[in-house]
C-alpha cells in the first residue's frame, strides 16, 4: 500500500508542476479518442473475444518482484499495481490531478494524492488481514460479472466520446449499448429447456429486466434519428414538438462571445448601465453544455434574461488567456456564473451547474431586489 500510495504522491507532484497544461491535455480530442479506443479494447477482452496479458518474458521477470516475503518485493508490486490499476480509478483520479493542476501547491498535491491512495489501499489492508476469508470464491458467477464491467467499460467509453461528438450520434451510440446489453441478458432467449426451469426465478427476471433494457434502447435510437441529445430524456423531441405547437417560440438568448480579459472588461465597460450575466463555458464542459440545453431554452430562464446583456467567456483552448481569465476570477473551471449590477459591480459569483429554477432565484435575489 506504501508503494501505491508514493507512485501516486509522484503523480500529484507532477500535476503541481505542469499546472493547467495537464488539464489542456486531457481536454484535446486525440485524447479523448484514445481513452475510448482503451476502454472499448478492455470491454471486448472483458465479453472473451480475446485475452488482454503481457508478453510471457515481461510476466516472468514482473513475478520474480513478488516473491520471497520480503517487504522490499510487496513495495514493488506496490508500485506497479498502481500503475496497472490507476485506469480503474480514472474519474476520481483525474478530478484530483485537475484540482492540484489548478492551484500548483507541490506539497498539497503529494500529501492529497497519496491519502488518496492510502484510501484506496484501506481494503487490500482488511483483506490481507483477514488471510483471504472476506474473498468470494471463484466460479461460473465470474462471467456474469465480467460482463457487467463490459458494460461498464464501454459506456465509460461514450461518455468520453460524448465531449466530442454530435449529441444524436452519441445518443445513437448509448442505444446500441442498450440494445446489445439486452441480448446478452436474455431478452429473447427460450425459457423452455431444463436449464431455463432448473433456474426460473432469475432466468425469467434477467429476462424481463432485458426486455426493459431493449425498449429503453429503441427508444434512444428513435430519439437519436430525431435529433435529441438527453438520455435520460430520449423523446424530448417529439414532446418540444407539442409543446411548440400551443406556445409562442422565444428565441435562444444571445450570448456576446469573448477569450481573453482585456475582451470581457471592454464587453462589461460597453454594458454599463444595464445588469449582465457572464457565463463561463467551453466546448468540452459537460454541464456547460447541460446548461444550453436545460437551463439557458427554458422559456422562463429566457424570459428572465431579456433585459440582462448577456457575455459568454469561451475558455474552451485552455491557454494562456483562459487561464488569466480563471485566475483573475479565482475559478478552477468552467460552467460558472457572474452577476453584475447596472452599476458595473459584481453582485454575485456562482461555480457549477445552475439548473433554471436555481439561476431564476439567483437572479431574482441578486439583481432584481
Amino acid at each position: 500500500v506504501l508503494g501505491m500510495a508514493l507512485t501516486y504522491a509522484v503523480a500529484g507532484v507532477a500535476a503541481a508542476v505542469t499546472g493547467s497544461y495537464l488539464q489542456a491535455f486531457f481536454q484535446n480530442p486525440w485524447v479523448l479518442s484514445g481513452f475510448s479506443a482503451l476502454f472499448v479494447l478492455l470491454a471486448l477482452s472483458m465479453f472473451g473475444f480475446y485475452e488482454l496479458q503481457m508478453p510471457t518474458a515481461i510476466q516472468s521477470r514482473l513475478s520474480r518482484y513478488g516473491k520471497g516475503g520480503h517487504f522490499s518485493s510487496a513495495f514493488i508490486m506496490g508500485i506497479l499495481s498502481a500503475l496497472i490499476v490507476g485506469p480503474c480509478v480514472a474519474a476520481p483520479l483525474a478530478g484530483a490531478l485537475l484540482f492540484i493542476a489548478h492551484t500548483g501547491n507541490l506539497l498539497l498535491g503529494g500529501i492529497a494524492l497519496f491519502l488518496l491512495a492510502l484510501g484506496m489501499g484501506v481494503p487490500l489492508l482488511v483483506i490481507g488481514t483477514s488471510a483471504g476469508h472476506f474473498l468470494p470464491k471463484a466460479g461460473a458467477w465470474m462471467n456474469g460479472v465480467k460482463a457487467i464491467f463490459g458494460v461498464v467499460l464501454l459506456g465509460v467509453a461514450i461518455w468520453f466520446l460524448s465531449r466530442i461528438l454530435p449529441g444524436p450520434l452519441t445518443l445513437a451510440l448509448w442505444a446500441a449499448l442498450a440494445i446489445i446489453s439486452s441480448v446478452y441478458m436474455g431478452a429473447f432467449h427460450s425459457a423452455s429447456n431444463a436449464q431455463n426451469r432448473e433456474h426460473g426465478g432469475w432466468k425469467h427476471f434477467a429476462q424481463g429486466f432485458g426486455l426493459l433494457v431493449f425498449a429503453y434502447g429503441i427508444a434512444l435510437g428513435i430519439g437519436a434519428l430525431a435529433g435529441g441529445t438527453l438520455v435520460l430524456e430520449p423523446l424530448a423531441p417529439f414532446v418540444d414538438r407539442d409543446v411548440t405547437a400551443t406556445t409562442p417560440q422565444n428565441a435562444t438568448p444571445h450570448f456576446t462571445m469573448v477569450r481573453s480579459l482585456s475582451q470581457l472588461q471592454a464587453a462589461l465597460t460597453a454594458a454599463k448601465g444595464h445588469p449582465v450575466l457572464v457565463d463561463f463555458w467551453a466546448k468540452w464542459c459537460v454541464e456547460c453544455q447541460r446548461m444550453d440545453v436545460e437551463t439557458y431554452d427554458n422559456p422562463r430562464v429566457e424570459h428572465a434574461l431579456q433585459p440582462l446583456t448577456l457575455i459568454r467567456v469561451d475558455v474552451t483552448a485552455s491557454n494562456a488567456a483562459s487561464r488569466e481569465l480563471l485566475h483573475h476570477f479565482q475559478l478552477f473551471g468552467p460552467p460558472a456564473v457572474l452577476l453584475v449590477n447596472p452599476d458595473g459591480r459584481m453582485v454575485a459569483q456562482y461555480e457549477g451547474y445552475e439548473g433554471p429554477e436555481t439561476l431564476l432565484q439567483h437572479l431574482q435575489q441578486k439583481l432584481v431586489n
